[in-house]
């Protein structure tokens, strides 16, 4: 059985209990002359027409989100508790004002006997098995309907052993006990139907409960990776709840990264709150994320950029300097290089705080085509040739030349003395690369070092 059809069930057997109810109530208050009886009665025939309307209104809530209910249906069930609410305010009123209008007229001829107990007595059972199968279905599933009609139920078990206590008075002498008790009865209805048309009312607006909305907030923020909680949206609709929340991640997060945070937080708010359906958003944030990191990026958004590296920034009491080496088309002019220099520093200075100086190092840019022309042996010889030049070059390994566009790239694996410093060798590779670049012409050359 499906969860829809446990609720229609129990609205249904709810709805059958209060007819019965309301036949005998009706039926011997009239004949006993009792109003808080014939009030009663009413009531749960009041209750039945609500239990009719919120059994349509859940099985319309139930029909599919459509092209004008993105959400759903479930709103409709809320309409019908909404309307029902309305429906009690107006027939309370009318017990109110009748009941003060008896307590002027004379003692009535007839009087509520014995007769009118035992209808009150039934009515009590009725409600306590309805209590029993509305709770018992709300175990299973959930849904507004059903909590409305358990509410009615609760507040049927208070007013009939109101009409009750009047009857039992009446019996005892007091036949204006009947009045009181109707009296009380109206107003106690009159709080149920705008408790009932509040509660409806702040759904149908979108209200939820502020607790609600902290406790949501709460979990996203508590949830790892978390920067910021941007916004949390909330409705409800029938008994699905709907959260829309916007959150701030570091933008050092690759999206990978980002869309695990974001499913995690969907997971804990899953399970903290039933029947809800949560969309995420999130957005970058630069706090706590590092400097270089920082440069790197905003850099490479420039447009005419083809590359990053060797980036770094110092502190110093007077601000942060920072330095990095920016590759542009090698056919760029140095005037259209210049701009995209000055366009990178605007950036930066945007992007970080308390920046003193920029030294943006200009490189050429040359771009790998998907066919590479084969290696060229001759070249290959002239490089090895002047690197054996160099004695504290142990061996020479692999001569990589590729013929790109009207340039050679040349990639040179040389072992070097083990005990040497780093800034030795970097002095050795540099005249090296400088010697070769001399001698071929429009060659870019790479010397990768490494131990012998």
């Amino acid at each position: 059985m499906s969860l829809q059809d446990i609720k229609t069930n129990a609205l249904k057997i709810s709805l059958s209990v209060i007819l019965s109810a309301f036949a005998v109530e009706f039926l011997i208050g009239i004949y006993s002359n009792s109003l808080a009886l014939i009030t009663d009665s009413v009531h749960a025939i009041l209750d039945s027409i609500v239990t009719v309307v919120l059994l349509v209104a859940a099985k319309w809530s139930t029909k599919p989100p459509d092209r004008e209910h993105t959400y759903g249906h479930g709103k409709i069930e809320t309409m019908g508790s909404f309307v029902a609410g309305i429906i009690i305010l107006i027939i309370s009123s009318f017990f109110i004002y009748e009941s003060i209008s008896r307590f002027q007229e004379p003692k009535p001829v007839v009087l509520p006997g014995v007769l009118a107990i035992m209808a009150a007595v039934y009515t009590l059972g009725t409600i306590f098995f309805r209590i029993a199968i509305l709770r018992r279905a709300l175990e299973k599933t959930d849904g507004s309907s059903l909590r409305v009609d358990l509410y009615h139920a609760l507040m049927d078990m208070g007013a009939t052993s109101v009409a009750l206590v009047g009857i039992v008075f009446v019996i005892m002498g007091f036949y204006q006990g009947d009045y009181i008790a109707a009296l009380i009865l109206g107003g106690l209805l009159a709080a149920l139907s705008l408790k009932l048309i509040h509660k409806s009312g702040l759904e149908l607006t979108d209200a939820v409960p502020a607790n609600m909305v902290r406790r949501v907030h709460d979990i996203v923020s508590n949830t790892t990776g978390v920067m910021k909680t941007e916004s949390v949206q909330i409705r409800r609709s029938g008994s699905d709840i709907f959260t829309e929340i916007t959150i701030s991640l570091s933008a050092a997060s690759s999206f990978e990264e980002a869309h695990k945070i974001s499913a995690n937080v969907e997971k804990n708010i899953k399970n903290a709150i039933t029947n809800s359906n949560v969309t995420i958003h999130f957005q970058p944030t630069w706090k706590d994320v590092p400097a270089d990191y920082i440069i790197n990026n905003v850099s490479a958004l420039v447009n005419g950029v083809k590359g990053i590296h060797n980036v770094n920034s110092f502190s110093a009491e007077n601000g942060i300097f920072i330095s990095l080496h920016v590759m542009v088309d090698r056919n760029m002019s140095l005037e259209d290089a210049h701009g995209v220099s000055d366009e990178i520093e605007s950036q930066i200075k945007k992007a970080v705080a308390n920046v003193n100086h920029i030294t943006i190092h200009l490189e050429p840019y040359v771009s790998i085509p998907n066919s590479i022309p084969i290696e060229d042996i001759t070249i290959e010889e002239q490089v090895a040739n002047i690197i054996k030049k160099y004695p504290k070059v142990k061996k020479i390994g692999r001569v990589i030349t590729l013929h790109l566009q009207d340039i050679f790239k040349i990639d040179i694996d040389c072992s070097f003395e083990k005990d040497l410093t780093i800034e030795e060798v970097h002095d050795i590779v540099s005249e090296m690369e400088n010697k070769i670049k001399n001698q071929i012409k429009n060659s870019i050359v790479t010397i990768h070092p490494e131990p012998s």
